[in-house]
């Protein structure tokens, strides 16, 4: 039997199957061990230094409340030619920051990780589970 199967059978109270408690405390554990692996993770350990490289850099963090300023402005006064001119050329510059590109790299490889850890345990218990459908929220 399946463990999604077992799950079924503990909620239902079936005989002979795990307890509910007993089915939880094996997830817990399991979730544990996840996160523990996660944070020995090359790719997390990776955007760990990544980002406090980034929170050290008061260049590139000055960059980053910037071009979020400049976001917001556009976004509360409408479009404005000038603005969008200036959102531009911050982005330039935020592509041509070692620290920002390298904190976005590793960024989007902790994100990769996720959604295939996402993905697996889709496919394992036959449900979406956090799937990835493309969209994103920001």
């Amino acid at each position: 039997m399946s463990d999604a199967g077992e799950v079924e059978d503990a909620a239902e109270g079936s005989p002979g199957g795990p307890d509910v408690e007993s089915v939880e405390a094996d997830v817990e554990a399991a979730l544990h061990e996840f996160l523990d692996t996660l944070d020995e993770s090359e790719t997390y350990q990776r955007f760990v230094a990544a980002d406090e490289a980034l929170q050290d850099d008061d260049e590139a963090t000055a960059l980053l409340r910037e071009y979020q300023r400049k976001q917001q402005q556009m976004q509360r006064g409408g479009f404005d030619e000038s603005v969008m001119a200036e959102l531009k050329q911050l982005q330039t510059e935020m592509s041509n920051n070692e620290t920002i590109q390298r904190q976005q790299a590793a960024q989007a490889d902790l994100i990769e990780l996720l959604k295939r850890t996402n993905d697996a345990i889709s496919d394992e218990i036959g449900e979406e589970f956090a799937r990835s459908t493309g969209g994103g929220c920001c």
